[in-house]
Protein backbone atom coordinates (compact mmCIF):
# COMPACT_ATOMS: atom_id res chain seq x y z
CA UNK A 1 0.00 0.00 0.00
CA UNK A 2 2.76 2.40 0.91
CA UNK A 3 4.63 1.52 -2.24
CA UNK A 4 1.50 2.05 -4.30
CA UNK A 5 0.87 5.42 -2.63
CA UNK A 6 4.48 6.42 -3.11
CA UNK A 7 4.24 5.60 -6.82
CA UNK A 8 1.11 7.72 -7.19
CA UNK A 9 2.83 10.62 -5.48
CA UNK A 10 5.90 10.24 -7.70
CA UNK A 11 3.70 10.06 -10.79
CA UNK A 12 1.87 13.22 -9.74
CA UNK A 13 5.15 15.03 -9.16
CA UNK A 14 6.45 13.83 -12.52
CA UNK A 15 3.30 14.99 -14.35
CA UNK A 16 3.46 18.36 -12.63
CA UNK A 17 7.08 18.72 -13.68
CA UNK A 18 6.19 17.82 -17.26
CA UNK A 19 3.32 20.31 -17.34
CA UNK A 20 5.44 23.10 -15.93
CA UNK A 21 8.22 22.27 -18.40
CA UNK A 22 5.72 22.26 -21.28
CA UNK A 23 4.35 25.62 -20.18
CA UNK A 24 7.88 26.98 -19.97
CA UNK A 25 8.64 25.75 -23.50
CA UNK A 26 5.48 27.40 -24.80
CA UNK A 27 6.52 30.62 -23.08
CA UNK A 28 9.98 30.50 -24.67
CA UNK A 29 8.41 29.80 -28.07
CA UNK A 30 6.05 32.77 -27.71
CA UNK A 31 8.89 35.08 -26.70
CA UNK A 32 10.99 33.82 -29.63
CA UNK A 33 8.17 34.66 -32.06
CA UNK A 34 7.79 38.07 -30.45
CA UNK A 35 11.53 38.68 -30.65
CA UNK A 36 11.70 37.70 -34.30
CA UNK A 37 8.67 39.83 -35.13
CA UNK A 38 9.99 42.83 -33.24
CA UNK A 39 13.46 42.66 -34.75
CA UNK A 40 12.22 42.11 -38.31
CA UNK A 41 9.33 44.59 -38.34
CA UNK A 42 9.31 46.96 -35.39
CA UNK A 43 13.04 47.73 -35.47
CA UNK A 44 12.36 49.49 -38.79
CA UNK A 45 10.94 52.37 -36.75
CA UNK A 46 14.49 53.72 -36.88
CA UNK A 47 14.14 53.89 -40.68
CA UNK A 48 11.04 56.06 -40.64
CA UNK A 49 11.81 59.15 -42.70
CA UNK A 50 11.99 62.51 -41.04
CA UNK A 51 10.86 65.65 -42.77
CA UNK A 52 10.03 65.19 -46.43
CA UNK A 53 11.52 67.94 -48.57
CA UNK A 54 8.65 69.25 -50.69
CA UNK A 55 9.37 69.09 -54.40
CA UNK A 56 9.37 72.33 -56.36
CA UNK A 57 6.99 70.99 -59.00
CA UNK A 58 4.06 70.10 -56.76
CA UNK A 59 0.87 69.36 -58.63
CA UNK A 60 -2.54 70.66 -57.51
CA UNK A 61 -4.34 68.67 -54.81
CA UNK A 62 -7.94 67.78 -54.06
CA UNK A 63 -8.63 67.30 -50.34
CA UNK A 64 -11.73 65.14 -49.84
CA UNK A 65 -13.67 65.11 -46.56
CA UNK A 66 -16.83 63.07 -45.98
CA UNK A 67 -19.08 64.68 -43.40
CA UNK A 68 -22.31 63.53 -41.78
CA UNK A 69 -23.62 65.85 -39.07
CA UNK A 70 -20.20 67.41 -38.58
CA UNK A 71 -21.15 71.11 -38.45
CA UNK A 72 -19.28 71.82 -35.22
CA UNK A 73 -16.11 70.04 -36.33
CA UNK A 74 -16.14 71.68 -39.75
CA UNK A 75 -16.46 75.14 -38.21
CA UNK A 76 -13.51 74.40 -35.94
CA UNK A 77 -11.16 72.50 -38.26
CA UNK A 78 -11.78 73.57 -41.87
CA UNK A 79 -10.08 76.99 -41.57
CA UNK A 80 -6.77 75.28 -40.74
CA UNK A 81 -7.15 72.91 -43.71
CA UNK A 82 -8.01 75.87 -45.94
CA UNK A 83 -4.95 77.85 -44.78
CA UNK A 84 -2.16 75.50 -45.85
CA UNK A 85 1.15 76.76 -47.25
CA UNK A 86 0.65 75.19 -50.65
CA UNK A 87 0.60 77.73 -53.46
CA UNK A 88 0.98 77.88 -57.24
CA UNK A 89 3.38 80.15 -59.09
CA UNK A 90 0.89 83.02 -58.74
CA UNK A 91 0.71 82.76 -54.96
CA UNK A 92 -2.78 81.28 -55.00
CA UNK A 93 -3.77 78.12 -53.08
CA UNK A 94 -2.84 75.19 -55.29
CA UNK A 95 -5.46 72.90 -53.83
CA UNK A 96 -9.20 72.55 -53.44
CA UNK A 97 -11.13 71.20 -50.47
CA UNK A 98 -14.24 69.16 -51.25
CA UNK A 99 -16.59 68.44 -48.35
CA UNK A 100 -19.27 65.85 -49.06
CA UNK A 101 -22.34 66.66 -46.97
CA UNK A 102 -23.85 63.20 -46.60
CA UNK A 103 -27.50 63.86 -45.75
CA UNK A 104 -26.63 65.84 -42.62
CA UNK A 105 -29.47 67.00 -40.39
CA UNK A 106 -27.46 69.47 -38.29
CA UNK A 107 -26.03 72.84 -39.39
CA UNK A 108 -23.39 71.35 -41.71
CA UNK A 109 -24.90 73.04 -44.78
CA UNK A 110 -24.96 76.47 -43.11
CA UNK A 111 -21.38 76.14 -41.88
CA UNK A 112 -20.17 75.24 -45.36
CA UNK A 113 -22.01 78.17 -46.94
CA UNK A 114 -20.41 80.56 -44.46
CA UNK A 115 -16.92 79.20 -45.14
CA UNK A 116 -17.41 79.20 -48.91
CA UNK A 117 -17.91 82.95 -48.69
CA UNK A 118 -14.44 83.24 -47.17
CA UNK A 119 -12.47 80.66 -49.16
CA UNK A 120 -12.49 80.38 -52.95
CA UNK A 121 -11.04 76.85 -52.90
CA UNK A 122 -13.81 75.25 -50.80
CA UNK A 123 -16.56 73.25 -52.49
CA UNK A 124 -19.42 71.24 -51.05
CA UNK A 125 -21.17 68.24 -52.54
CA UNK A 126 -24.61 67.51 -51.12
CA UNK A 127 -26.08 64.01 -50.91
CA UNK A 128 -29.82 64.20 -50.19
CA UNK A 129 -31.41 61.80 -47.67
CA UNK A 130 -33.36 60.01 -50.41
CA UNK A 131 -30.37 59.44 -52.69
CA UNK A 132 -30.21 56.02 -54.31
CA UNK A 133 -26.97 54.46 -53.05
CA UNK A 134 -24.96 51.94 -55.02
CA UNK A 135 -22.24 51.76 -52.35
CA UNK A 136 -22.45 51.22 -48.59
CA UNK A 137 -21.96 53.98 -46.03
CA UNK A 138 -18.94 56.21 -46.39
CA UNK A 139 -17.91 54.57 -49.67
CA UNK A 140 -20.83 56.28 -51.43
CA UNK A 141 -19.90 59.71 -50.06
CA UNK A 142 -16.22 59.19 -50.82
CA UNK A 143 -17.04 58.18 -54.38
CA UNK A 144 -19.04 61.39 -54.86
CA UNK A 145 -16.18 63.47 -53.52
CA UNK A 146 -13.57 61.83 -55.72
CA UNK A 147 -15.84 62.19 -58.77
CA UNK A 148 -15.97 65.95 -58.16
CA UNK A 149 -12.21 66.22 -57.57
CA UNK A 150 -10.47 68.23 -60.28
CA UNK A 151 -6.96 66.95 -59.51
CA UNK A 152 -5.05 63.69 -59.71
CA UNK A 153 -3.51 63.97 -56.24
CA UNK A 154 -5.98 63.23 -53.45
CA UNK A 155 -5.54 63.84 -49.73
CA UNK A 156 -8.11 62.23 -47.44
CA UNK A 157 -8.98 63.26 -43.90
CA UNK A 158 -12.02 63.46 -41.62
CA UNK A 159 -14.11 66.38 -40.47
CA UNK A 160 -13.00 65.92 -36.86
CA UNK A 161 -9.31 66.13 -37.75
CA UNK A 162 -7.10 69.20 -37.65
CA UNK A 163 -3.64 69.36 -39.29
CA UNK A 164 -0.69 69.78 -36.96
CA UNK A 165 0.75 72.61 -39.08
CA UNK A 166 0.31 74.63 -42.25
CA UNK A 167 2.89 72.33 -43.91
CA UNK A 168 0.61 69.31 -43.62
CA UNK A 169 -0.41 69.16 -47.29
CA UNK A 170 3.10 69.76 -48.61
CA UNK A 171 4.51 67.00 -46.41
CA UNK A 172 1.77 64.48 -47.20
CA UNK A 173 2.13 64.77 -50.99
CA UNK A 174 5.93 64.95 -51.09
CA UNK A 175 6.18 61.16 -51.74
CA UNK A 176 3.62 61.51 -54.56
CA UNK A 177 5.95 64.01 -56.21
CA UNK A 178 8.65 61.32 -55.96
CA UNK A 179 6.54 58.77 -57.83
CA UNK A 180 4.66 57.03 -55.01
CA UNK A 181 0.93 56.39 -55.33
CA UNK A 182 -0.19 55.91 -51.71
CA UNK A 183 1.01 57.80 -48.63
CA UNK A 184 0.19 56.76 -45.07
CA UNK A 185 0.34 59.44 -42.39
CA UNK A 186 -0.30 59.50 -38.66
CA UNK A 187 -3.70 60.45 -37.27
CA UNK A 188 -3.27 60.99 -33.55
CA UNK A 189 -5.73 61.73 -30.75
CA UNK A 190 -5.62 64.69 -28.39
CA UNK A 191 -4.46 64.05 -24.86
CA UNK A 192 -7.14 64.24 -22.19
CA UNK A 193 -7.40 63.01 -18.59
CA UNK A 194 -8.27 59.38 -17.96
CA UNK A 195 -6.95 55.89 -18.51
CA UNK A 196 -9.26 55.22 -21.49
CA UNK A 197 -7.84 58.21 -23.33
CA UNK A 198 -4.29 57.03 -22.64
CA UNK A 199 -5.01 53.48 -23.85
CA UNK A 200 -6.68 54.72 -27.05
CA UNK A 201 -3.65 56.89 -27.78
CA UNK A 202 -1.30 53.97 -27.07
CA UNK A 203 -3.33 51.62 -29.29
CA UNK A 204 -3.19 54.24 -32.07
CA UNK A 205 0.58 54.50 -31.62
CA UNK A 206 0.92 50.72 -31.66
CA UNK A 207 -1.19 50.44 -34.83
CA UNK A 208 0.97 53.07 -36.57
CA UNK A 209 4.10 51.17 -35.56
CA UNK A 210 2.63 48.05 -37.13
CA UNK A 211 1.44 49.43 -40.47
CA UNK A 212 4.38 51.80 -40.96
CA UNK A 213 7.03 49.12 -40.38
CA UNK A 214 5.12 46.61 -42.51
CA UNK A 215 5.19 49.21 -45.29
CA UNK A 216 8.93 49.70 -44.85
CA UNK A 217 9.34 45.92 -45.01
CA UNK A 218 7.57 45.90 -48.39
CA UNK A 219 4.28 44.46 -47.08
CA UNK A 220 1.83 47.38 -46.82
CA UNK A 221 -1.61 46.47 -45.54
CA UNK A 222 -3.35 49.56 -44.14
CA UNK A 223 -3.42 53.29 -43.60
CA UNK A 224 -5.80 55.57 -41.70
CA UNK A 225 -8.43 57.62 -43.48
CA UNK A 226 -7.82 60.44 -41.00
CA UNK A 227 -4.56 61.20 -42.79
CA UNK A 228 -3.56 59.67 -46.10
CA UNK A 229 -2.88 60.61 -49.71
CA UNK A 230 -3.13 58.76 -53.00
CA UNK A 231 -3.51 59.23 -56.71
CA UNK A 232 -6.89 59.21 -58.37
CA UNK A 233 -5.80 56.19 -60.46
CA UNK A 234 -5.17 54.13 -57.33
CA UNK A 235 -8.50 55.17 -55.85
CA UNK A 236 -10.23 54.12 -59.07
CA UNK A 237 -8.51 50.73 -59.00
CA UNK A 238 -9.58 50.13 -55.40
CA UNK A 239 -13.18 51.24 -55.92
CA UNK A 240 -13.58 48.87 -58.87
CA UNK A 241 -12.54 45.82 -56.82
CA UNK A 242 -15.30 43.44 -55.78
CA UNK A 243 -14.39 43.64 -52.10
CA UNK A 244 -14.70 47.46 -52.02
CA UNK A 245 -18.42 47.35 -51.20
CA UNK A 246 -18.13 44.65 -48.54
CA UNK A 247 -18.18 47.24 -45.73
CA UNK A 248 -19.75 50.68 -45.18
CA UNK A 249 -16.32 52.00 -44.11
CA UNK A 250 -12.77 50.60 -44.24
CA UNK A 251 -11.92 52.49 -47.43
CA UNK A 252 -8.45 53.29 -46.09
CA UNK A 253 -7.46 49.69 -45.29
CA UNK A 254 -9.12 48.26 -48.40
CA UNK A 255 -7.41 50.77 -50.68
CA UNK A 256 -3.99 49.71 -49.40
CA UNK A 257 -4.87 46.02 -49.37
CA UNK A 258 -6.11 46.18 -52.98
CA UNK A 259 -3.63 48.59 -54.55
CA UNK A 260 -0.66 48.91 -52.18
CA UNK A 261 2.71 47.44 -53.16
CA UNK A 262 6.26 47.53 -51.89
CA UNK A 263 7.11 50.01 -54.62
CA UNK A 264 4.17 52.42 -54.67
CA UNK A 265 3.55 53.21 -50.99
CA UNK A 266 5.35 55.50 -48.55
CA UNK A 267 5.01 56.58 -44.92
CA UNK A 268 5.23 60.16 -43.66
CA UNK A 269 6.22 60.42 -40.01
CA UNK A 270 7.14 64.09 -39.65
CA UNK A 271 5.26 65.80 -36.82
CA UNK A 272 4.22 68.70 -39.05
CA UNK A 273 2.25 66.21 -41.20
CA UNK A 274 0.20 64.68 -38.38
CA UNK A 275 -3.50 65.25 -37.90
CA UNK A 276 -5.11 65.38 -34.48
CA UNK A 277 -8.66 64.73 -33.37
CA UNK A 278 -10.60 64.33 -30.14
CA UNK A 279 -10.85 60.82 -28.83
CA UNK A 280 -14.13 59.15 -27.90
CA UNK A 281 -15.16 60.19 -24.41
CA UNK A 282 -16.95 57.03 -23.28
CA UNK A 283 -16.08 53.36 -23.40
CA UNK A 284 -19.20 52.45 -25.39
CA UNK A 285 -18.49 55.07 -28.08
CA UNK A 286 -14.93 53.82 -28.44
CA UNK A 287 -16.06 50.19 -28.68
CA UNK A 288 -18.42 51.06 -31.55
CA UNK A 289 -15.62 52.91 -33.33
CA UNK A 290 -13.18 50.01 -32.95
CA UNK A 291 -15.75 47.48 -34.15
CA UNK A 292 -16.07 49.54 -37.32
CA UNK A 293 -12.31 49.96 -37.79
CA UNK A 294 -11.43 46.33 -37.15
CA UNK A 295 -14.04 44.94 -39.53
CA UNK A 296 -11.74 45.59 -42.52
CA UNK A 297 -9.03 43.29 -41.17
CA UNK A 298 -10.65 40.13 -42.48
CA UNK A 299 -10.19 41.45 -46.04
CA UNK A 300 -6.41 41.81 -45.78
CA UNK A 301 -4.15 39.61 -47.88
CA UNK A 302 -3.88 36.10 -46.44
CA UNK A 303 -0.16 36.46 -45.68
CA UNK A 304 -0.80 39.68 -43.76
CA UNK A 305 -3.61 38.11 -41.75
CA UNK A 306 -1.37 35.22 -40.76
CA UNK A 307 1.47 37.51 -39.70
CA UNK A 308 -0.80 39.71 -37.61
CA UNK A 309 -2.46 36.64 -36.10
CA UNK A 310 0.89 35.07 -35.16
CA UNK A 311 1.94 38.30 -33.49
CA UNK A 312 -1.27 38.59 -31.45
CA UNK A 313 -1.29 34.88 -30.59
CA UNK A 314 2.33 34.95 -29.46
CA UNK A 315 1.61 38.01 -27.33
CA UNK A 316 -1.34 36.28 -25.67
CA UNK A 317 0.51 33.00 -25.13
CA UNK A 318 3.49 34.83 -23.69
CA UNK A 319 1.51 36.60 -20.96
CA UNK A 320 -0.85 33.71 -20.24
CA UNK A 321 2.10 31.36 -19.71
CA UNK A 322 4.39 33.81 -17.94
CA UNK A 323 2.05 34.69 -15.08
CA UNK A 324 1.55 31.08 -13.83
CA UNK A 325 5.26 30.36 -14.38
CA UNK A 326 6.01 32.83 -11.59
CA UNK A 327 4.64 30.16 -9.24
CA UNK A 328 6.83 27.41 -10.65
CA UNK A 329 10.43 26.33 -10.34
CA UNK A 330 11.09 28.07 -13.66
CA UNK A 331 10.18 31.50 -12.30
CA UNK A 332 13.71 32.90 -12.30
CA UNK A 333 14.48 32.08 -15.93
CA UNK A 334 10.97 33.09 -17.00
CA UNK A 335 11.44 36.45 -15.30
CA UNK A 336 14.82 37.02 -16.96
CA UNK A 337 13.46 36.14 -20.40
CA UNK A 338 10.42 38.37 -19.93
CA UNK A 339 12.57 41.27 -18.78
CA UNK A 340 14.70 40.94 -21.92
CA UNK A 341 11.59 40.84 -24.12
CA UNK A 342 10.07 43.88 -22.42
CA UNK A 343 13.33 45.79 -22.67
CA UNK A 344 13.28 45.33 -26.45
CA UNK A 345 9.57 45.99 -26.98
CA UNK A 346 9.15 48.86 -24.57
CA UNK A 347 12.29 50.42 -26.03
CA UNK A 348 10.87 50.24 -29.56
CA UNK A 349 7.53 51.59 -28.34
CA UNK A 350 9.36 54.44 -26.57
CA UNK A 351 11.18 55.42 -29.76
CA UNK A 352 7.83 55.42 -31.57
CA UNK A 353 6.19 57.45 -28.81
CA UNK A 354 8.87 60.11 -29.02
CA UNK A 355 8.53 60.31 -32.82
CA UNK A 356 4.75 60.64 -32.51
CA UNK A 357 4.86 63.23 -29.72
CA UNK A 358 3.35 60.77 -27.22
CA UNK A 359 6.23 60.45 -24.75
CA UNK A 360 3.84 60.85 -21.81
CA UNK A 361 2.57 57.31 -22.49
CA UNK A 362 5.90 55.61 -21.83
CA UNK A 363 5.35 54.98 -18.10
CA UNK A 364 2.08 53.19 -18.90
CA UNK A 365 3.65 50.63 -21.27
CA UNK A 366 3.61 47.75 -18.73
CA UNK A 367 -0.11 48.20 -18.08
CA UNK A 368 -1.03 48.58 -21.76
CA UNK A 369 1.14 45.62 -22.77
CA UNK A 370 -1.14 43.39 -20.69
CA UNK A 371 -4.19 45.46 -21.63
CA UNK A 372 -3.65 44.67 -25.31
CA UNK A 373 -4.18 40.99 -24.44
CA UNK A 374 -7.66 41.81 -23.11
CA UNK A 375 -8.30 44.10 -26.11
CA UNK A 376 -7.64 41.29 -28.61
CA UNK A 377 -9.91 38.84 -26.83
CA UNK A 378 -12.68 41.42 -26.57
CA UNK A 379 -12.61 42.40 -30.27
CA UNK A 380 -11.76 38.97 -31.67
CA UNK A 381 -15.18 38.48 -33.39
CA UNK A 382 -14.82 41.74 -35.36
CA UNK A 383 -11.22 40.95 -36.26
CA UNK A 384 -12.13 37.54 -37.66
CA UNK A 385 -15.67 37.37 -39.01
CA UNK A 386 -18.15 40.05 -37.95
CA UNK A 387 -18.80 43.21 -39.99
CA UNK A 388 -19.83 46.53 -38.53
CA UNK A 389 -22.69 47.58 -40.79
CA UNK A 390 -22.90 51.31 -40.10
CA UNK A 391 -20.65 54.23 -40.96
CA UNK A 392 -22.16 56.76 -38.55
Amino acid sequence: MCFHGFSIINLSVFLCHVLWSLLYCLFILAVAVQAGYGLYFFSRVFQLPGENIPAANHLPISVVICAKNEGENLRKNLPTILSQQYFNEHGKPNYEVIVVNDASTDDTAEVLKELEMQYDNLWDVVIPPDAVRDLKGKKFALGKGVAHAANDWLVLTDADCIPASDKWLAQMVAPLAQGKEIVAGYGGYNKMPGLLNAFIRWETLHTFLQYSTYTLAGQPYMAVGRNMACTKAVMKKASEAEVWNALPSGDDDLLVSIAGTAENMAVVADASAFTWSDVKRTFSEWVKQKQRHLSAGKYYKQSTKWLLAFYAAAHALMWLSFLPLLLSGHWQMALIVMMARCLVYWGLWAVTAVKLKEASLIYLFPLFDIGWLVYNFAFFPYITWKNKQQWR
